[in-house]
Parts: structure tokens; C-alpha cells; sequence
């Protein structure tokens, strides 16, 4: 892990602390149980300030792509839970892969209980997306 832990910024954490507190971690039990492991890893997270957060972490409105063990990418958008569309492949931060990615880093390989089995991630690239004058700009 480059960083030493998931790092989050200040506002993101918080909101995700609510929003897990008020999901229940979900009826389907895999899913709780991938959120249960984000809850414990957020206990140790570094939280940072919006100017001190790294280019290359995943946070909400991320565009990253991950490789899998098996040699195949998969990009992806994460977003908050009312964003989702699978057919766009925006995944909620409530998802299995969503819980995570949230934190990671560029480079980072995550060992994952997914629903599907543990897996093996390797986070090999990530892009945010900020908002100028309401003209959305990828850096």
C-alpha cells in the first residue's frame, strides 16, 4: 500500500462513515460482509484535507482501472450510491468492488473478499474528474 492505509479526504469520510451507518451494510450478506471489511479498514485511514489529497487515490468520481489476476482490465467510475449505472460502469461505493477500490492508491494490489471469492486487484490507473465552471475536466 503506497500510502500505509486507505487515505480519504476529510468531507468524503465523513460521508461515507453516514452512509454505512445508514446502509446497515446491506441484506445481501456478501456485500455486507465487503462493507463490514471497508468499515474496519476506514478505522485506520488517513484523513486529509481536500488541498492535501494525493492525485492518485481513489475517491468519489474516480475513473480507475483495475487488472485482475487473470490478465483482464476492467475500468470503471466510483460513485456515490444515487450515481450508480452499471450499463455506464459507474459503481457505487456500497458495491463489493466500489468498498475496495475507495482509498487505494495507483499501483496499490488489494487481497479482497468479494463475493465471487478472495481476489487479487491491482489498481493500475486512476484519473479524477473535478468541476470548473460546471465543465467537467479529467487531470
Amino acid at each position: 500500500m503506497k500510502y500505509g492505509s486507505l487515505v480519504l479526504e476529510k468531507k468524503e469520510y465523513v460521508y461515507l462513515k453516514r452512509i454505512l451507518n445508514i446502509s446497515g451494510y446491506a441484506e445481501n450478506q456478501e456485500i455486507q460482509k465487503c462493507l463490514m471489511n471497508l468499515s474496519e479498514e476506514l478505522k485506520t485511514a488517513l484523513i486529509v484535507n481536500e488541498e492535501d489529497m494525493p492525485k492518485d487515490v481513489i475517491r468519489f468520481n474516480s475513473t480507475v482501472t483495475v487488472a485482475f489476476n487473470n490478465g483482464i482490465e476492467k475500468t470503471v467510475k466510483l460513485v456515490f450510491p444515487i450515481d450508480k449505472d452499471v450499463k455506464n460502469n459507474k459503481i457505487s461505493v456500497l458495491t463489493p468492488m466500489g468498498s475496495a477500490l475507495i482509498g487505494y492508491s495507483e499501483g496499490d494490489s488489494i487481497i479482497w473478499d468479494f463475493p465471487n471469492g478472495i481476489q487479487q486487484i491491482t489498481i493500475a490507473k486512476v484519473q479524477q474528474q473535478e468541476t470548473y465552471s460546471g465543465i467537467d475536466i479529467i487531470i
